[in-house]
């Protein structure tokens, strides 16, 4: 079948071409008038070309058979993303979507940025690739930006593809410095996709059947005050704490975080060696996969202190956190108070650009020299060049403050909708521009909403112009993680949107 479509296509490209412009102007006239849903839209000066590619039927078509065909599409209709630009996308019919998805908190600085464009055309111009066997300038250069962001501890740069990667890479860095090999990780955490970051990451949703797991990977407590069996209304680092549930948490103290501490030192003793042998712990500063998910306050705090004491390292993953996202601090870790031995970055590190890190101090980093180690992509010019400028446009159009102004004014505008929806909404969560809304069919029970509602509820938002995305063991958490640039106008339109989908679900069921 497959073959056929490529057939029509080949011979009849310019009549598909055809059908393509004579309905675009209908479907977009179509899409902003048919139905009262649609809410006005911030105005955008770019104007996107016209989609003059591949037949949107057989592109979907091919993603069920040969392209990753265990990749499950997010929506009813697959959107097919034609071009985008700041926090703006575009599908192949025209249609404009305010992105408050990211690509996964991958788009840090906003879409196509220019200086980013320019950057890559002007490198790519002159060197695209050579091996790391060599040394560049621009590997040089970028390095020295990236410490500048870390303590004085933390001097050593080790660049890689991805977070995956990057984690990996950690995981091996620990266990031959510490020449022990457990990782302990948490419940409800996400850490990559390869065997052994698969295998410390904790959701059911990401294991295969019939896989044995490596050795030397151990989950620990879940720390959640909204899911958990602890938590009250001063227990978390966010403007909105967990409605319903109180507590008698002081200064400096945290009633929940010791409660979970001591799950943690119980499962610690019943789990490990007598000997305690930890090679490293590894936690997110917020849980982003799982839901964006905040830990007690001093929860990490008690952890690391605990783990350094018994031997191990502690590994920070800022994957999704870092580069200025939650707004108040560059690195999500800086909120708790901790210092890691070794940070892995990734997505936007690049801003989409296939790029990754693992930072850490001299002597752990040395004890990769016990044998060769090699990345035949890790350090690349044009990734060098790529993280360089992100770096810069953070700094210079001061994005990381504007993750913490409308980041803060987004949170305190979706917090009125758990008074409006007690039966909808459970939780609302996050700091800056890493967001969580839990979606509930039960207050009392806080029962996740059924998997065809919150589809229902996903697609209207999305058919209504804002894209967001899903997290959580049951994806019943809609997540916000959007380019660090949207501004409280978007912030507005993205709340009123999902108030709307919310009432159209509420009318259609209560």
């Amino acid at each position: 079948m497959l073959n056929k479509c490529l057939r029509i296509i080949a011979i009849r490209p310019n009549l598909v071409y055809f059908i393509n412009l004579k309905w675009f102007p209908m479907q977009i006239r179509n899409s902003a008038s048919t139905s009262n849903d649609f809410l006005k839209m911030p105005n955008c000066d770019y104007a996107p070309s016209i989609y003059k590619g591949t037949n949107y039927e057989f592109i979907k078509r091919a993603y069920e058979l040969i392209i990753s065909p265990s990749l499950k599409q997010f929506y009813k209709e697959p959107l097919l993303i034609h071009e985008g630009r700041g926090q703006w996308l575009w599908d192949h019919r025209g249609k404009r979507y305010l992105d408050m998805f990211g690509g996964v908190a991958t788009i840090s600085v906003g879409h196509s940025h220019p200086k980013i464009i320019t950057a890559i055309s002007k490198q790519a111009s002159k060197l695209n690739h050579i091996s790391s066997a060599y040394m560049h300038p621009y590997l040089y250069e970028y390095v020295n930006k990236l410490m500048n962001k870390f303590s004085s501890k933390l001097r050593v740069v080790y660049l890689t593809n991805s977070g995956s990667e990057a984690n990996e890479l950690a995981f091996l860095m620990a266990r031959l410095y510490t020449r022990n090999h457990n990782i302990i990780s948490l419940r409800n955490s996400y850490h990559g996709t390869t065997y052994g970051t698969s295998a410390s990451t904790a959701m059911s949703t990401w294991k295969y059947p019939f896989i044995v797991q490596p050795p030397g990977y151990i989950h620990m407590t879940y720390p959640d005050i909204y899911r958990g069996n602890w938590g009250g209304s001063k227990c978390r680092d966010s403007l909105i704490q967990v409605t319903g549930r109180k507590c008698d948490c002081k200064d400096k103290e945290c009633i929940a975080s010791e409660k979970y501490f001591q799950k943690f030192d119980e499962s610690f003793r019943f789990s490990l060696p007598c000997s305690h042998n930890i090679a490293a712990f590894i936690a997110e500063s917020i849980q982003g996969i799982g839901g964006a998910v905040q830990y007690p306050k001093y929860f990490l705090q008690k952890i690391y202190n605990y783990v350094h004491e018994k031997g191990g390292l502690c590994i920070a993953d800022e994957v999704q956190t870092g580069f200025g996202r939650t707004g108040e601090h560059f690195w999500g870790f800086e909120s708790h108070g901790v210092e890691p031995d070794i940070v892995t970055l990734a997505k936007g590190i690049g801003n989409g650009f296939p790029l990754g890190a693992v930072v850490t101090n001299n002597k752990i980093a040395n004890s990769l020299n016990s044998a060769l180690h090699f990345n035949t992509f890790g350090g690349n010019p044009l990734a060098c060049v790529v993280g360089s400028t992100v770096l810069d446009i953070i700094e210079e159009e001061g994005l990381q403050q504007n993750a913490h102004i409308v980041g803060t004014y987004l949170i305190n505008r979706l917090s009125t909708l758990l008074l409006e929806f007690p039966n909808i909404i459970g939780d609302i969560r996050g700091k800056g521009l890493m967001i969580g809304i839990e979606l509930i069919s039960n207050s009392e029970t806080k029962r996740p909403l059924e998997s065809e509602h919150i589809l229902e509820i996903f697609e209207n938002i999305k058919n209504m112009g804002i894209l967001v995305g899903k997290g959580g063991l049951y994806a019943n958490v809609l997540r916000i993680k959007p380019p660090l640039c949207i501004t409280k106008e978007d912030a507005d339109f993205t709340f009123a949107v999902i108030k709307r989908a919310l009432e159209k679900y509420k009318k259609k069921y209560s």
